[in-house]
């Protein structure tokens, strides 16, 4: 998203992490800004009983745990480090400086946001009124749209997650899988789902 010599010369910081590694708690103040440079990061909630709700996967090139960048509030969720990962982090007030200075900088931030909050309308949508073939197309779509390829793209999320990001279990989301592969919305090869 931003520039990673202009963070830098902002004073920003690499910091690495490991597999599981929590790098935000739900709940915390919110104090950088945060950009994923190499891995990947998952955003999530954890229930009481140890349910996982995963609101997104982070790739590189992404920024994420913005909003309370701007509302001067607290994690809405878990980051917590799916494989080795290297995370940019710039002091909050030195990154809203750099919005302020740059229009262009904060005009794409916010279409970005938008773009978030449209996907979470979308999803939220599917879990009201669809099947569980239709959440996971949702999310499924959602995701190839963001790699924008039109070339099948192969799905690089494990039933588990797929499970954790569409409120449903495992079980289910393997026999959805089948149904969609089945009805020629996506392509199994070798146990491996292509959209």
């Amino acid at each position: 998203m931003l520039d990673l010599n202009l963070l830098i010369s902002k004073g920003a910081k690499l910091e690495n992490y490991e597999p599981k590694e929590i790098i935000y708690a739900e709940g915390s103040e919110c104090i950088y800004y945060h950009q994923l440079v190499k891995g990947r990061v998952m955003w999530v909630n954890t229930n009481d009983k140890g349910k996982e709700f995963i609101q997104k996967i982070i790739e590189p090139g992404e920024f994420f745990g913005e909003l309370p960048l701007f509302e001067d509030g607290e994690y809405a969720a878990d980051a917590i480090a799916i494989e080795s990962s290297v995370v940019i982090r710039l002091p909050k007030g030195i990154f809203l400086q750099i919005l302020r200075e740059n229009p262009e900088i904060h005009f794409q931030f916010s279409r970005i946001i938008a773009q978030r909050l449209k996907f979470d309308f979308r999803l939220l949508k599917s879990f009201a009124f669809e099947n569980p073939e239709g959440r996971i197309l949702t999310l499924l779509r959602y995701i190839k749209t963001q790699q924008k390829s039109k070339e099948p793209m192969q799905v690089m999320l494990t039933r588990q997650q797929i499970a954790n990001m569409t409120g449903l279990r495992v079980e289910t989301v393997i026999r959805a899988i089948l149904v969609l592969h089945e009805k020629c919305e996506l392509n199994i090869i070798k146990g491996k789902v292509f959209i």
